[in-house]
């Protein structure tokens, strides 16, 4: 057991005989009232998304979780295919077990697959991905990095906004946690 103070985010806490993997933590002291915490969890069962709040030295249970990395390879419509880069054995994953985040992933893509009892429960992107964009109005000529944003569609199907002067083609660096532009990417001769 462990108190709730100590967990942190990417743990993998068993709840009412439920496993959570915790999404996020935030400490909140409103006032003088004593601290609590507002945790963020994730159902491995159903892949609901719940709100706790709870005392920061209140026990939870734990559960073990192990981290590899796993190379991202292909889609095939009802699962995902990985392959580990430890041992270089592939293994599919569910659809659900990303939902639309695959479209963060293109070939090669590295990710952090959290495992437990050897089943993948969470699959942690990189925090920022490279993407070309295949679709998008012509760029404007001499337009800032201040004009306006028009929507873009990147070689994954993924849906963004840009900035104005991004052309088709273009290689663009996205934030996979709010799928914001980040800017364009460095080119790689």
């Amino acid at each position: 057991m462990e108190a709730f103070g100590n967990v942190r985010r990417g743990a993998v806490v068993k709840i009412d005989n439920e496993l959570f993997a915790v999404m996020k933590t935030e400490f909140r002291n409103p006032g003088n009232w004593r601290a609590i915490l507002h945790l963020t969890l994730k159902s491995l069962r159903s892949g609901a998304i719940t709100d706790r709040r709870v005392r920061p030295q209140d026990k939870v249970e734990v559960a073990f979780v192990d981290t590899r990395e796993a190379q991202y390879l292909y889609s095939d419509g009802m699962h995902h295919h990985f392959m580990f880069t430890d041992n270089f054995e592939q293994e599919a994953f569910p659809e659900e077990l990303l939902g639309d985040d695959v479209l963060y992933l293109t070939a090669d893509s590295r990710v952090q697959v959290k495992m437990h009892e050897g089943r993948p429960i969470v699959v942690e992107l990189p925090t920022s991905v490279r993407h070309r964009i295949t679709e998008t109005e012509p760029g404007l000529k001499g337009a800032t990095a201040q004009a306006q944003y028009k929507p873009a569609v990147t070689e994954t199907g993924l849906k963004i906004k840009v900035p104005a002067f991004i052309d088709v083609g273009e290689i663009v660096e996205i934030d996979t946690r709010s799928g914001e532009y980040l800017g364009r990417a460095a080119h790689h001769g």
